[in-house]
């Protein structure tokens, strides 16, 4: 099995949520993203041995007009329902996607923040114009990366730009069509639709911008998470009649689409791979503890588990 930290995760390791919060949530297993080997199924659709990405949102109903991950009963590992750090794990079976023999074990941990990607960009395609001109994605972290990549290959004809803090990560967006130091952007640059990729405080930053240089009627993609309240310019998304979409976690059909996407797309699976930042086997309590410490300090990247305990 191998298993990937999100930032989500981080969180609740590191106690830097809200008290009360992480006492109705904790003690908690946590990790929502990863891969495992199917070791039984009852009904013998699974075979044994075989490698699937396991979805971590658990709908309990259906419904014709919410996707299951906005269902308010929907419980999602990780968050108040217990994550992948254990040493089984029982998945219903419509949790399950099946993982192609060919992909790359480690890059396949973290096929969850892919989808929320896809998931994202499915949304957007929805709700946007025909002007396609120029998609701009704010971010120059893992999300920003996977964001990007995807656009570039579902959109060719379409320019792709990003925007972000850090030279040395933008340097790794070798594959889009310019990008932009966010204290660099040019006055007269306009951009068609934009994707918020940052979270934090530095959303505020980024939707103000993206505010400021996308065109009349464009399309807000807003996708990272921030803890505090953020002040946003409503005037000029009034002025320019801007739609803003709220988007977060996916469900299985995003995770099959997505595999699907990467399946056709080897190129793609070959750039994700540059997102490993690094990968350690699991053996103990302490290796798990030394694993999130690491990952703390790590510039660039998702660290990967391989879960051996």
């Amino acid at each position: 099995m191998y298993l990937s930290i999100c930032h989500a995760d981080q969180r609740y390791f590191t106690g830097r949520r809200d008290k009360q919060v992480l006492a109705e949530k904790l003690p908690m297993a946590l990790i929502h993203e990863g891969i495992g080997e199917v070791i039984f199924d009852s009904l013998n659709e699974f075979k044994k041995g075989q490698i699937v990405v396991m979805v971590p949102n658990t709908p309990h109903e259906k419904n014709e007009i919410v996707h299951e991950n906005y269902l308010k009963n929907s419980q999602f590992r990780s968050s108040g329902y217990d994550g992948y750090m254990q040493e089984y794990i029982f998945l219903r079976r419509d949790r399950a996607v099946i993982l192609p023999q060919d992909f790359d074990l480690e890059m396949s941990a973290f096929i969850e923040l892919i989808s929320v990607a896809y998931h994202t960009i499915n949304r957007m395609e929805e709700k946007m114009n025909n002007d396609q001109e120029i998609f701009g994605v704010w971010g120059d972290g893992n999300l920003g990366y996977i964001t990007s990549l995807i656009l570039s290959f579902k959109y060719p004809e379409s320019k792709i730009y990003v925007f972000g803090k850090h030279e040395e990560k933008l340097d790794y967006f070798s594959f889009v069509d310019k990008v932009f130091l966010i204290n660099q952007i040019p006055e007269n640059l306009t951009i068609s639709h934009a994707f918020e990729c940052t979270g934090g405080m530095g959303s505020q930053t980024a939707i103000n911008q993206i505010i400021d240089y996308i065109r009349p009627e464009g399309t807000i993609a807003l996708m990272g998470v921030s803890e505090s309240l953020i002040e946003i310019n409503t005037r000029m998304v009034l002025e320019r009649g801007l739609t803003m979409i709220g988007s977060s976690r996916s469900g299985v059909e995003d995770f099959q689409q997505t595999v699907d996407f990467l399946e056709k797309h080897q190129g793609a699976r070959n750039r994700l791979k540059n997102l490993i930042g690094s990968v350690k086997t699991i053996h103990t309590i302490q290796d798990i503890i030394d694993c999130f410490d690491e990952d703390l300090t790590t510039n660039w990247g998702k660290t990967v588990m391989k879960w051996e305990i």
